[in-house]
């Protein structure tokens, strides 16, 4: 090797080791505005992509044996960005603004078929998916790294890890092979009883990827939206839009809707073939996309304190703050019922109207503080404004 082209090669590895260590903006990744929140789908048909325009996605993750020509200018015809796979092929496209970033192999972290059904072996392991993002880095240092992990995630005990299940020390090494960190977890129509139905599972993932990466990195979250393989059961439009509100809540800087149906019959877009998980999806990608600035600046730790009537059944909350607008969204984390008590600090004398968005009501809150009822997983959002 040439000394030149080995300090190139330095370089760039510089580059990618740092953008995978600390928050970076990229000179061609996805837009780095305040009224821009990433919403994807998986893995989808490019078919499809002015109807998923439609209901509010921006973002393909992943394309079926490509990208080809055709597929970057049907994205391109519908607005909508990828996020690709990285290889020769696809690199002889990176000057197409399309491509907004790069992809690691789906859920290295699960344990790997071996050859010709041979059964399975280990996970990935992360030193490799670290040499893995070096090298895609080192090839392209414009575009941030995408890395989707499984539930492993989440859930300790997910024995679809193989000889790594309940090794949670493994996610801090794989993290710092990417630049936006993402995970799944499908508890509405898991078929697995410790998961079934537990749809905090998803928030718990939020909370752990933040931690792990020590909130450096853009945290994502791939939602359910179909049966997936449960025949007996499929996400719900309710539960749906609980698990976006609920990863949001928790800091999640970008969605990715699972579209897939495998069982009775494969339909790829299951999404898309539903029509009241459409309009729930619809209605959520649109409000989100309203609330871009808000849910895009910073949080405001000390801005209430929150408590429920039942211990048994947490609200998780965050405070945010735009102009002279509080914004406070809040779900509950458990099945059941509860009464949450918010209280605003420094607003004894204060005059406040709450409107509780998409709900068509308006709260008191008198010296600051109002109360509210939670069913199972339920999500309100307020908006606090000064009462004229």
């Amino acid at each position: 090797m040439r000394i030149g082209t080995f300090v190139l090669l330095l370089a760039a590895w510089t580059v990618g080791a740092r953008a995978g260590d600390d928050a970076a903006t990229f000179a061609k990744g996805l837009p780095d505005r305040p009224d821009h929140f990433p919403i994807a789908v998986w893995l989808q048909d490019v078919a499809n992509a002015e109807k998923y325009r439609a209901i509010g996605v921006n973002v393909y993750v992943g394309l079926w044996r490509g990208p080809t020509v055709e597929q970057l200018d049907a994205l391109d015809a519908a607005g909508i960005r990828v996020i690709a796979g990285q290889s020769p092929r696809s690199l002889a496209f990176r000057d197409r603004p399309t491509i907004v970033g790069w992809m690691h192999d789906d859920e290295p972290d699960n344990a790997q078929a071996l050859p010709n059904g041979k059964g399975y072996g280990p996970p990935v392991t992360p030193e490799t998916i670290l040499e893995r993002y070096r090298a895609m880095k080192a090839a392209d240092p414009d575009r941030p790294v995408l890395l989707n992990l499984g539930q492993g995630v989440a859930w300790d005990g997910w024995y679809g890890r193989g000889t790594r299940t309940n090794h949670p020390e493994d996610y801090p090494e794989y993290l710092k092979g990417c630049d936006i960190a993402s995970f799944d977890i499908y508890p509405a129509c898991s078929t697995d009883a410790a998961v079934a139905g537990k749809l905090w599972y998803v928030p718990q993932g939020v909370d752990r990827l933040r931690e792990w990466t020590g909130g450096r990195k853009p945290v994502w979250c791939c939602i359910e939206t179909t049966r997936i393989s449960n025949e007996d059961r499929k996400a719900t439009p309710q539960e749906i839009r609980s698990e976006v509100w609920m990863a949001l809540i928790r800091g999640a800087k970008g969605l990715i809707y699972f579209c897939h149906q495998f069982k009775p019959t494969f339909i790829e877009a299951g999404l898309l073939a539903d029509d009241a998980v459409a309009r729930e999806v619809a209605a959520t990608n649109a409000r989100i996309h309203e609330l871009a600035p808000v849910l895009n600046s910073p949080d405001v730790p000390d801005g209430a304190t929150v408590s429920s009537s039942d211990e048994s059944i947490p609200i998780a909350w965050v405070v945010k703050r735009l102009g002279d607008e509080t914004y406070l969204f809040a779900a509950s984390l458990r099945e059941g019922e509860t009464t949450a008590t918010f209280q605003l600090p420094g607003q004894a004398d204060a005059k406040l109207a709450v409107e509780v968005l998409d709900e068509s009501r308006t709260l008191e809150a008198p010296a600051g503080a109002w109360s509210d009822r939670f069913t199972a997983y339920q999500v309100h959002l307020y908006r606090i404004r000064p009462r004229d």
